[in-house]
């Protein structure tokens, strides 16, 4: 994976974008958050996933055996350290060249892959991520521009035997979600997402990836971060699942991630009656 120099992040951008866009489809900041910041979110995320009820995406075949796959969600009402993390200032450096500098969160999840637990099928993230019905998008929607940036930190070694994500380098260029005839193809050429924790493993979302199976003895737990363009629906309600006390000591950052403020959808009979928009 392309490394970025984070002491060279301007120097490096249109670079990064290339990656994201046209090249591989992925990028790493190592080291990104501390040992103890990797330490306080795995232990929250340990503690909210005792039970496996929460829901889950691209299975597949492997129902009978979901309970080996956790998921946390709304993590910014489950720890400051989530607000954090959605605030790394080159993460969100990098995601404002790439989605534009009005970007907002579509979520911020956990995924808690136990000892044994199954990998998933390739996939693309939302807002791409039922493609497979392809009448539910627009004619001609292509991969010339993005609708997505993905981030996953991990809390645990992500490694081969650890199921480390797997990506196909360069799917991104072709806006489609893989069929079932091109799983052969995905895992015959895949690469490794591999990080240590703490790692910022960053992706675009048309990028063909999924979860590989734990083989080792230890959990493959990661924060799972998702970026969206002002005008995407969030995945997420964060306004609804933030609380207050969050709200109240969001930054400026913070409240556009979550949407405090965001101007539409609007009632325009109620609207004062004045000018908005436009250049002049």
């Amino acid at each position: 994976m392309f490394e970025v120099d984070t002491t060279q992040l301007t120097e490096q951008m249109e670079s990064i974008i290339d990656e994201l866009l046209t090249g591989n489809g992925a990028v790493v900041i190592r080291n990104a958050f501390d040992d103890a910041a990797v330490a306080d979110a795995r232990a929250i995320i340990m503690d909210e996933s005792k039970d496996a009820d929460k829901e889950t995406h691209f299975q597949g075949a492997n129902k009978d055996i979901m309970h080996l796959q956790r998921r946390v969600w709304n993590l910014l009402a489950k720890g400051e350290v989530f607000e954090d993390m959605v605030q790394h200032p080159d993460v969100v450096a990098i995601t404002s060249a790439f989605l534009g500098n009005q970007f907002h969160l579509g979520s911020i999840a956990a995924n808690r892959l136990l000892p044994g637990g199954p990998g998933q099928e390739p996939h693309i993230d939302y807002p791409y991520w039922d493609m497979y019905d392809r009448e539910g998008f627009p004619a001609r929607i292509n991969s010339s521009f993005p609708l997505n940036l993905q981030v996953t930190i991990p809390l645990d070694p992500f490694n081969e035997v650890s199921g480390a994500s797997a990506f196909l380098p360069g799917s991104q260029r072709d806006l489609r979600y893989p069929e079932v005839d091109d799983r052969d193809t995905f895992f015959d050429s895949c690469s490794r997402m591999s990080g240590n924790p703490g790692d910022a493993l960053i992706f675009n979302g048309m990028t063909w990836h999924c979860a590989m199976p734990n083989h080792s003895d230890h959990d493959r737990g990661a924060v799972l971060i998702e970026y969206l363009p002002k005008f995407v629906i969030p995945l997420e309600d964060q306004l609804s699942g933030v609380p207050q006390h969050v709200v109240d000591r969001a930054s400026p950052l913070l409240s556009r991630l979550i949407g405090i403020g965001r101007p539409y959808p609007k009632l325009f009979d109620e609207a004062t009656g004045e000018n908005t928009i436009g250049r002049d």
